[in-house]
């Protein structure tokens, strides 16, 4: 037994080697790409996006240039039929520290308006467009992966709740940041930590108490998937992930998305009719035959072509 499950621990980490060699080549040293000033857009592979936020000396505080960037990001993700899967990820020795205070100062404390309405409308529509920054990632088709390490406070929890699959390290912590500041948070955390984890108890525990969840927690209440030992690893399990989704058919991958997400905040009768009128449309398409041929061949769907979406 004990030769068993060492060779199949070798056999695993050999399976790894080519994505950890990928993720050697995903460099966080680099810094932003243009036009982005926060954000590393790179192509690990021909249909893999990996976006890295990139301000590893203000341990990627969220400024006001990252909560416009990553809308920018997301919306030209959508938009490229090239790419069929995202990971996200953070660049230096944390994920992110959230809100940059200094940077958002002006914004949060100093509104524009002659009076209280007119102050008000204002925070209405600043708070608007920030909520935008990471909705934009629910409404990309594309599944993103999100890949945490280190600290994740505050703006770090809107964000990554807002992704499909959430993985991190072992020194990896959460922290529903908001109540230490003086505020409620506001663009995501309480509309959906409590779909993601799914105790009401625990997540008004957390976003009451501001205190710190580590990764065990956050494996055993269901925040992320996966717990690896360290970072070269996750990243190197993230793209082994998002490999395996992108030799599906993307038409497949991108409608089952959207369907999640709808039928998350639907009825069961609301989201089964939505689907159906989805998929009258979506099952015409050649990739049915071809998924379907491949597996009566036992062929892998990684030697099956779909054409881009």
């Amino acid at each position: 037994m004990a030769l068993f499950v060492l060779g199949s621990a070798f056999r695993k980490q050999a399976l790894l080697i080519p994505f950890m060699n990928a993720v050697r080549g995903m460099s966080s040293s680099g810094g932003p790409t243009p036009p982005f000033t926060t954000l590393s857009v790179t192509r690990p592979a021909e249909t893999i996006t990996h976006v890295e936020f990139c301000r590893p000396e203000k341990r990627n505080a969220m400024n006001k240039a990252f909560w416009l960037e990553m809308v920018d990001c997301f919306n030209q993700i959508a938009e490229d039929s090239e790419c069929r899967v995202v990971v996200f990820s953070g660049s230096g020795k944390v994920f992110t520290s959230g809100i940059d205070l200094m940077s958002m100062a002006s914004d949060i404390l100093q509104p524009e308006g002659d009076d209280t309405a007119r102050i008000s409308w204002n925070v209405r529509r600043i708070i608007t467009k920030y909520q935008e920054t990471f909705s934009v990632i629910e409404k990309c088709p594309k599944p993103v992966i999100v890949a945490i390490h280190g600290a994740c406070i505050g703006g770090g929890v809107d964000l990554i709740t807002a992704c499909d699959v959430r993985l991190c390290t072992q020194d990896a912590w959460f922290q529903v940041k908001e109540v230490d500041i003086g505020l409620a948070a506001d663009v995501g955390t309480l509309q959906r930590l409590p779909r993601v984890i799914g105790s009401r108890s625990l997540v008004n525990e957390l976003a009451f108490t501001a205190r710190k969840m580590y990764a065990d927690e956050a494996k055993s209440c269901g925040l992320v998937s996966r717990v690896f030992p360290d970072k070269e690893t996750m990243m190197a399990g993230a793209l082994e992930m998002a490999g395996d989704i992108a030799t599906k058919s993307p038409v497949a991958v991108q409608g089952t998305k959207v369907n999640l997400i709808y039928s998350r905040d639907h009825s069961v009768p609301d989201a089964l009719n939505y689907m159906n009128t989805w998929n009258m449309s979506m099952l015409q398409t050649q990739d049915l035959m071809k998924s379907a041929q491949a597996a009566m061949e036992k062929k892998n769907l990684k030697e099956v072509t779909f054409s881009k979406l």
